[in-house]
């Protein structure tokens, strides 16, 4: 009896000693990593893939926009299918998307199977986050875990916007050396070793019972209405972001007679997809989306702006300009995981702040004269607003979402950070309208400086920054306590 006892004590006591080793954490990163690496590999394509198909190059930008408006509507819906279907389920769903989307582009031949792929890629790789999210919140209560899991979630952060620094590099490589099509193509061997990966070593979901099966069942359990309402209010914005300085009267039409009914209609569900009155009562959750926001639009205006300007007005060629911005991605994956284990908060987002500012400065000094050393060190800065932003706002979402919400919380994070991509490409567009000049370089370091100033106000203003986290939030202390360890 003691030895039967024993062994089926023994993975209680293993996973509250080592609840995340490398087996269950490995398949996230992994996962995490597509969604940020497809979002900026596209960029050294572009040209190929319209001299290739006999196509103006502006109309390619189809295959970025496309991308980013699948991913803005399906984060937070994969982490709601997550929170009520299961985490791994969906988890593997996207990974199989993610392959027909690469298959699919790999041997597109024309514009429109290209579009298709890239909205299958990011259907696909937006499952991942929110789904690693809800994997992880759930690992660490069955640990008794009273602190985030730090080390994890700069694991996850790395695997976010350091991999997307790097995108550009890698996709001048494949597309050099093997063409374009590489661009949809890497997905096949990286999806097949996440899907290994995931099948062997993921926890497996509970098994829905015959109760929670069935369309009807289901769609109201995971708000369909409140989805679909949503979907279309996010496109409709999207498409009218994406085409200012031009106002499209028909996508802000839609935007308004769409989101208007599912505001009323969420407001009435008990269980809502998008929680207007929780985030209205959240301060600490809806500051974090913000501060997301604002940080990644300058972020994303030195990989998108910044680069567009090295080219056209430094003179550098595509994969020189993709090389300038490896500092960047190296600096947020080194100093991503070991400022996460620390569970700091109002610290790194200050840092992520005040580096937007000093780096934004530096943009508005540069010249097409300036030396290279100058453009490596803006480059490094904003590595540091990268790394720190992530790390502080994705601790302060994991401290103020609600353990049972933290899967569509967390897709709703991701989808701020594309509206600041969004926003960065349009005004990127705007100041660059006459040409990526010098003088439309100057002009985006204005707009990024009213940006950081934003960011910092908003972290320090914020009271629920002035402790060690959000009110009511476990201890952040640098070693995760067990709840027997802190009692």
């Amino acid at each position: 009896m003691k030895t039967g006892t024993s062994r089926a004590d023994a993975p209680t006591r293993d996973l509250a000693h080592k609840p995340f080793a490398w087996t269950f954490t490995t398949p996230l990163y992994v996962g995490s990593s597509l969604n940020p690496v497809n979002s900026s590999i596209i960029a050294t394509a572009l040209v190929p893939i319209a001299a290739d198909l006999h196509v103006s190059v502006g109309s390619t930008a189809v295959l970025v926009s496309s991308l980013y408006l699948a991913s803005a509507v399906a984060q937070p819906t994969a982490g709601k299918l997550a929170e009520v279907l299961g985490a791994r389920r969906i988890f593997l769903s996207g990974i199989v998307l993610v392959l027909l989307g690469g298959l699919v582009g790999g041997l597109g031949q024309n514009l429109a199977m290209l579009t298709v792929a890239r909205v299958l890629i990011g259907i696909g790789t937006s499952a991942a986050f929110p789904c690693a999210m809800v994997l992880i919140r759930r690992r660490a209560g069955e640990a008794g875990l009273d602190a985030p899991p730090g080390g994890v979630l700069g694991g996850i952060a790395v695997a976010g916007m350091a991999t997307a620094a790097v995108g550009p590099p890698i996709g001048g490589l494949l597309v050099g050396a093997a063409g374009w099509r590489w661009a949809f193509l890497i997905n096949l061997p990286v999806t097949a070793i996440a899907m290994v990966m995931a099948v062997r070593w993921l926890p497996k979901d509970a098994v829905l019972d015959r109760a929670h099966q069935g369309f009807r069942v289901v769609a109201d359990r995971i708000d369909l209405p409140g989805i679909l309402g949503f979907a279309a209010s996010m496109s409709a914005l999207v498409i009218f972001l994406m085409g200012l300085p031009e106002v499209e009267w028909a996508a802000l039409a839609v935007f308004v007679l769409a989101a208007v009914p599912t505001v009323v209609w969420e407001l009435r569900k008990t269980a809502p997809f998008f929680d207007f009155r929780g985030l209205a009562a959240n301060g600490a959750l809806a500051r974090t989306y913000l501060r997301q926001a604002l940080s990644l639009l300058g972020v994303y205006s030195v990989m998108y702006g910044m680069t567009q300007w090295m080219e056209a007005a430094y003179g550098l060629s595509t994969l020189q300009a993709g090389l300038m911005l490896l500092p960047m991605g190296a600096v947020s994956a080194l100093i991503s995981r070991p400022l996460a284990s620390r569970n700091l908060v109002r610290g790194p987002l200050i840092a992520s702040a005040v580096t937007m500012l000093l780096g934004s400065v530096g943009i508005m000094l540069l010249t097409s004269n300036s030396p290279a050393l100058a453009l490596v060190l803006v480059s490094l800065v904003f590595g540091i607003t990268s790394a720190t932003t992530m790390v502080g706002n994705q601790t302060a979402l994991y401290l103020a979402a609600p353990p049972e919400q933290i899967g569509t919380a967390s897709g709703l994070f991701r989808t701020f950070a594309y509206l600041g991509s969004i926003t960065s490409a349009v005004i990127g567009s705007q100041v660059f309208r006459d040409g990526a000049s010098d003088h439309g370089l100057h002009t985006l370091g204005i707009v990024l400086v009213g940006a950081g100033l934003a960011a910092l106000l908003l972290t320090v203003l914020d009271r629920r920054l002035m402790g060690r986290g959000p009110k009511n939030a476990p201890s952040t202390s640098n070693t995760p306590h067990t709840k027997e360890s802190s009692a």
